[in-house]
């Protein structure tokens, strides 16, 4: 069978304000290009499918739209986890409906699915805590899913049934995952885990989570999960988390964080994004092929000498999002920046560059001098914070707020 592997979709997160709502939906039709060329048997979603507890609702309706989508009308399941971001009860929420359509929500580690079975062929052959084996349409051999959705180390624990305290998350872990395996994981079927954990190789150096990311690294503030505490029997784990590709396998299977579908902050300008094919028959090592996504805009970090240079470079390099750091004599006047404004409409942050030390030396000693006038002092903090001079509008505001405190 093929499994499409995917992951932190973040479907509503902005960058510094900036919406990417138009890109999710060309990245995640991609996704489903190529979940229908490749013929795919099933699909897992790694976890973080909102960027909030919270998301806006287009962002709720283009999740629900491409699950739809990719499920090939009930022919194919479609596994998806809650990951840090999202919030379990929300994921699960539409979980009755869901299964209609051959999606499977999971929210928390001990989320039991119910059996079910649709006229596509589709069907649940066994389901526990954290676990589920489907008979697929068009597939004979059965797909066995060690499912663990987000959770910090107390809920973990909680959920899992451990009673000491200072056991390790990862002992806990590996108990639970090997028990279920040894009831249910045979070599007649295909054995996976989808999880959102930080999962590392023991005494290896652990890879930098995302720049904007919310932290797991030690899932809940104490333990790290090692890729041997995965069970013998599982054939592949699909990770989500770290929003770059990651191979860190163990000696028994790969274990892979596909990362996300568009790169989310300037750390990860220079990523290629990917999804991953995974061919896996019973009782064999699996293949697999990372399929590079190519929808999304770039994030560019660009480094200009003036603005003129800027002016020329933004022209030329119009379908991105850019951080454009101007290197400058002077402070941006308001003019400049409305200037770079209108060359490029993806224009994410400005971050000047003043190289005159004669400026900075002065700004920075008037900006300490208590006898100077009050209007000139605020010039010098809005130039500094700002990089540019306050246009009339503002130092009316500004005068109007002195009077109302001297009165």
């Amino acid at each position: 069978m093929k499994i499409l592997h995917t992951s932190d979709w973040h479907l509503g997160k902005r960058l510094e304000g900036f919406s990417r709502l138009e890109e999710q939906k060309v990245v995640l039709k991609e996704i489903c290009d190529i979940a229908d060329s490749e013929n795919v048997d099933a699909i897992v979603v790694a976890g973080d499918l909102f960027d909030t507890f919270n998301p806006p609702s287009e962002a709720v309706d283009l999740l629900y739209k491409s699950l739809k989508r990719l499920t090939n009308n009930g022919r194919r399941p479609v596994i998806a986890i809650a990951g840090n971001h999202d919030s379990p009860d929300r994921i699960e929420a539409p979980d009755p409906l869901a299964r209609e359509c051959g999606i499977i929500f999971a929210g928390y580690p001990n989320s039991i699915v119910p059996p079910f079975e649709l006229e596509t062929g589709l069907k649940v052959l066994n389901s526990c805590e954290g676990f589920i084996e489907l008979k697929l349409p068009d597939n004979n051999v059965p797909l066995r899913i060690l499912l663990t959705p987000y959770a910090n180390e107390f809920r973990l624990k909680t959920f899992l049934g451990e009673e000491d305290s200072e056991a390790e998350l990862r002992s806990v872990l590996r108990q639970n995952w090997q028990k279920t395996a040894d009831k249910y994981c045979d070599d007649n079927g295909v054995n996976i885990l989808l999880s959102h954990l930080f999962i590392i190789k023991k005494g290896a150096e652990a890879p930098e989570e995302p720049e904007d990311e919310k932290p797991i690294l030690h899932v809940g503030g104490v333990q790290t999960v090692y890729t041997d505490n995965i069970p013998g029997q599982i054939q592949y784990a699909a990770m989500g988390h770290l929003h770059r590709y990651i191979n860190t396998s163990s000696d028994t299977c790969p274990v892979i964080y596909c990362g996300s579908p568009l790169a989310y902050s300037f750390a990860e300008a220079d990523q290629k994004k990917y999804v991953i094919i995974v061919e896996a028959a019973a009782g064999e090592p699996v293949k697999i092929e990372k399929r590079e996504l190519f929808m999304g805009k770039k994030l560019v970090r660009h480094r200009a000498e003036g603005v003129e240079a800027a002016l020329e470079w933004l022209n030329e390099n119009q379908d991105c999002l850019v951080e454009l750091t101007l290197v400058t004599d002077t402070f941006l006047t308001a003019a400049d920046r409305k200037r770079l404004s209108a060359a490029h409409d993806g224009i994410i942050t400005v971050i000047p560059e003043v190289q005159n030390p004669d400026l900075l030396k002065t700004s920075d000693k008037k900006s300490v001098d208590p006898t100077r006038d009050m209007d000139d002092l605020f010039r010098d903090y809005f130039r500094y914070v700002k990089g540019q001079e306050p246009n009339e509008d503002i130092m009316k505001l500004f005068a109007e707020i002195q009077s109302v405190e001297d009165d």
